[in-house]
C-alpha cells in the first residue's frame, strides 16, 4: 500500500470503520439536537468540524448512549456532560502518552527491519496489539471504578462528606529540576521524569496510596493515614534520592479535610504540602503539626525554627526520619 492508503487503513483500525457522516447527520441519527452534539465534542475535547465528513457508525453509537441516558433519566443533562467532560480529558492524555511511548516501538521495528515505514509499523501494531489494549483499558477502568466506589461508600457509611475527607497529602518535587533540565536534550530528559514517575507511582501503590497527578518534576499523592504517609515518603527518598541518574528529592506532608473533584484534590493540606516541599532539604521530608501527632514511636521528629510559608503565615515546619530499629513495611 502507499503512503494515503497506509493512513486511511490506520485511522480506519483506530477508529473502527469509514467515516461517511457529518456531525449533523451523526446527532440526528443518535438522537441529539445539534446543539447538544457540539456540546458533546466540546466536552470530549474535539472541535466542531462544521459540514465535514469526520465521523462514523461508532460516533452514533457514542451520541445514542448519551442520549438514551438523558431520556430515560438514568442521568439528568448536567451529570451526563460532566462524565462526558471527565472521558475527554482523561483519555486525550492517555492517548498522548501512548502514542509517545509506541513512537519508540515503531522505531525500534523500522529499525531492525521489521517494517518497512513508521506508517506500515503503526498498521501493524493497530491490528495486532489495539484489541488486547482496548480490552485492558475497559479492565483497568473497571477495577479503580470498584476501588473509588468502595472509598466512597466507606466514607457515606461513617456519615462524612462523600467528596470530603481527612487525608494525608504528600508532594514529592525533584530539587533544581529546572537548572538540570536546560542542561538534557529532549530523550535524557523524557526519560529521567518517566523513570521519576514510575518509580514514585510504584513505591506510593506499594504502600497503599494513590497518585493523583504528575507534574514533570513533582509527584501529588495522598494517604488515607497519616503513618502510611511519612513511610511512603520516606521510602521514596530513600530509594530515589540514592540514584545517582536522579536528582535529588524533597517531600511536603500535611494532613487535612480535603476535596475531591474532577480526579483532583483540593483544600489546605494540598497547598501546605506543596508549600514545605519547597522549603525543605534535598533528600528531606518535612511534615505539619497535624501529620505529627499522628505518629508513633518508629518515628524521630524534629521541629524547625518558624519560617513565613505563602498563605499560611510563620510555620514552623517538622522533619521527620524513621527510628533506628524500624524500617518500613
Amino acid at each position: 500500500m502507499n503512503r494515503s492508503e497506509l493512513r486511511d487503513t490506520l485511522a480506519g483500525l483506530i477508529l473502527g470503520g469509514e467515516l461517511a457522516l457529518t456531525s449533523a447527520e451523526v446527532v440526528e441519527k443518535g438522537g441529539l439536537t445539534l446543539d447538544e452534539g457540539q456540546r458533546l465534542w466540546r466536552a470530549l475535547g474535539f472541535p466542531d468540524t462544521g459540514d465535514s465528513v469526520a465521523y462514523g457508525d461508532a460516533d452514533v453509537r457514542a451520541v445514542s448512549i448519551v442520549a438514551a441516558a438523558i431520556e430515560t433519566g438514568v442521568l439528568d443533562e448536567k451529570t451526563a456532560f460532566r462524565m462526558t467532560r471527565a472521558l475527554g480529558h482523561t483519555v486525550s492524555r492517555l492517548a498522548d502518552w501512548q502514542v509517545s511511548t509506541l513512537v519508540e516501538q515503531v522505531e525500534h521495528d523500522v529499525e531492525d527491519g521489521k517494517s518497512g515505514s513508521r506508517l506500515q509499523a503503526a498498521v501493524d501494531l493497530a491490528t495486532t496489539a489495539a484489541p488486547g489494549f482496548e480490552e485492558l483499558i475497559i479492565y483497568a477502568w473497571r477495577r479503580h471504578l470498584a476501588a473509588a466506589a468502595a472509598r466512597s461508600e466507606a466514607r457515606g457509611a461513617a456519615d462524612e462528606e462523600l467528596l470530603s475527607t481527612v487525608m494525608t497529602v504528600g508532594f514529592a518535587d525533584l530539587s533544581r529540576f529546572t537548572s538540570l533540565s536546560n542542561h538534557l536534550d529532549d530523550s535524557s530528559l523524557a526519560t529521567l521524569v518517566e523513570d521519576f514517575e514510575t518509580r514514585c507511582a510504584d513505591i506510593v501503590t506499594t504502600h497503599g496510596g494513590r497518585v493523583i497527578k504528575t507534574l514533570g518534576y513533582a509527584v501529588l499523592f495522598v494517604t488515607d493515614t497519616a503513618t502510611a504517609g511519612p513511610r511512603t515518603s520516606l521510602d521514596i527518598v530513600r530509594q530515589i534520592g540514592s540514584r545517582d541518574e536522579l536528582p535529588d528529592i524533597r517531600v511536603g506532608m500535611a494532613t487535612g479535610s480535603v476535596i475531591s473533584r474532577l480526579g483532583d484534590v483540593f483544600g489546605p493540606p494540598v497547598n501546605l504540602a506543596a508549600r514545605l516541599s519547597h522549603v525543605a532539604r534535598s533528600n528531606r521530608v518535612l511534615i505539619d503539626d497535624t501529620t505529627a501527632a499522628s505518629l508513633g514511636d518508629e518515628f524521630d521528629l524534629r521541629t524547625l525554627p518558624p519560617r513565613p510559608l505563602r498563605g499560611f503565615g510563620n510555620v514552623s515546619p517538622i522533619t521527620v526520619s524513621e527510628r533506628r530499629g524500624f524500617r518500613s513495611r
